[in-house]
């Protein structure tokens, strides 16, 4: 792999966050094909930095120019047996290749560094990519099915209500004429007009319209009985009749008159 080494220094050296840094002890063991067994250098405190799938190694913290550098494609990191405690080495998949020997300061640091290095090759990620790719796709598909069957939720939640004798919704009953006059039916409300809020913020439902008292109303030839005025003889069903409270007042005019007709007739001396 060619590398352009001012870039590579510039990248390793410039303010782009770093996945993972700090101390390590390293040794390269190098593979003789021919004498068949690892030749291992001495280890060395390096300062180690790790971006991507790149590790560099500083011979200090401060140092500006790395020493060298670890391309983490093709290999696994692995704990190892050494001497030295937590230790972990990195492997190539090459025969000749290099492994890297490194040794952290504790446990916690090792196995820091092990998961570090474990993520950072493109291999994983195309992993970790597909895997999503795949839970994106399930997942566009269980919302296309619920967008194309609205109903099925609907339905069976119809079905947990019903199998509740208190659930039950009330049967639909069409408009009632009384007098001439529609009444509300089991939908409570005065059609086209919502009904006046009461004391808790909520909304009052008119009960229905009482039937006409028609013997107290009316003298035995069919006239209306005294100090009834055409208006109340009008429909409540009216823009300013909507209220509860406007009707209630609406019928009291009737109650009103029949009682001072009835007051009349006890001062008059007719029972």
């Amino acid at each position: 792999m060619k590398l352009n080494e001012r870039s590579v220094a510039h990248y390793a050296t410039c303010d782009s966050p770093a996945d993972h840094a700090g101390f390590l002890r390293k040794r390269v063991e190098r593979h003789h094909h021919h004498a068949h067994h690892h030749h291992a250098t001495s280890y060395q405190r390096r300062w180690f930095v790790l971006k991507g799938n790149l590790l560099f190694y500083f011979e200090e913290r401060e140092s500006r120019e790395p020493m060298g550098l670890v391309v983490l494609e093709g290999c696994t990191v692995e704990l190892c047996e050494a001497t030295e405690e937590f230790a972990f080495a990195i492997r190539f998949d090459d025969a000749g290749a290099r492994a890297y020997v490194l040794v952290a300061d504790g446990q916690a640091a090792m196995e820091a560094w092990v998961k570090a290095l474990s993520r950072a090759s493109f291999d994983y990620m195309r992993l970790v990519v597909r895997e999503l790719e795949k839970q994106l796709e399930e997942a566009c598909k269980s919302l296309a099915a619920c967008r194309k069957s609205p109903r099925r939720s609907s339905s069976s939640g119809r079905k947990r209500h019903l199998s509740n004798p208190a659930l039950l919704p009330l049967p639909e009953k069409p408009a009632i004429l009384e007098n001439g006059y529609s009444t509300w039916g089991s939908g409570g409300g005065v059609p086209g007009r919502a009904a006046c809020p009461d004391r808790d913020g909520g909304h009052a439902k008119p009960p229905p319209l009482p039937p006409r008292r028609r013997s107290a109303a009316a003298s035995a030839t069919g006239s209306p009985v005294p100090g009834l005025s055409l208006a109340m003889l009008e429909s409540p069903v009216s823009p300013e009749m909507a209220c509860f409270s406007k009707l209630h007042s609406w019928y009291g005019q009737e109650i009103a008159a029949l009682r001072r007709e009835w007051q009349e007739r006890q001062k008059r001396g007719h029972p």
